[in-house]
């Protein structure tokens, strides 16, 4: 894909560097000379200077024929501004980078919703990361009421050595929650299907309301009868 990104700050150039090395063409805007010279020299991306709130240097960045266009600036007024000349030139998936909650309604009103919220996404790392230790990584989804998350089954646990099907019907496990994938000590990736062996060691990639996460973790981490 041709995918612009405005924004080089850190998260941009990283976002621009992961996208790059998976084989999308990419270029970035900065109104930042320094950023984008370093960018180019250093890691051999597109990097255009200029303030992207302007048309002229998103029609430099040849907008018009990109299949995404990423806006990640510090303001969330200049983010508005880059998506509305965006959805303007014609591009189909305008993404932005949201910094203040209050524009969550501006943005809806302005069409834009594939909004990355950094608040949500704090909260529901380091939030969930705290109240439950098991967990290693969550993320918030849709309005907050549903959240994804990483749990390790550890050894001696009930759940260790089930199916996916056997967990679902522990007692107490919520029926909110699903099992996305499986991830093996080996590194492996594995669909959750039904019949899928969950072993100690094994993390899981489980979806379930907020609410509920408690439930999951105690119900995949409480020790099997008979253990230490």
């Amino acid at each position: 894909m041709k995918i612009v990104i405005v924004g080089a700050g850190r998260a941009g150039l990283e976002v621009a560097l992961h996208l790059t090395r998976i084989g999308h063409a990419v270029t970035i805007i900065d109104h930042d000379e320094v950023v984008t010279r370093r960018a180019s020299a250093q890691h051999g991306l597109v990097a255009l200077s200029g303030d992207a709130t302007i048309a002229a240097v998103l029609e430099e960045a040849d907008i018009a024929q990109s299949d995404v266009v990423v806006a990640m600036l510090r303001r969330d007024s200049d983010n508005l501004a880059v998506a509305l000349l965006a959805r303007a030139a014609g591009v189909d998936r305008v993404m932005v980078r949201m910094r203040n909650n209050a524009y969550r309604p501006v943005y809806a009103a302005a069409g834009i919703d594939r909004v990355l919220s950094e608040t949500d996404l704090i909260t529901g790392s380091v939030a969930t990361a705290i109240e439950h230790e098991a967990i290693r990584h969550a993320m918030l989804l849709g309005n907050g009421q549903a959240i994804a998350f990483e749990l390790t089954v550890p050894a001696g646990s009930a759940a260790a050595g089930q199916t996916v099907m056997d967990l679902v019907k522990l007692p107490g496990f919520p029926t909110s929650c699903v099992f996305a994938a499986l991830y093996q000590a080996d590194g492996g990736v594995e669909a959750a299907r039904g019949s899928a062996v969950v072993q100690a060691g094994t993390t899981v990639l489980l979806v379930s309301q907020t609410i509920d996460v408690a439930k999951v973790v105690q119900a995949l981490t409480a020790a099997a009868t008979g253990s230490s």
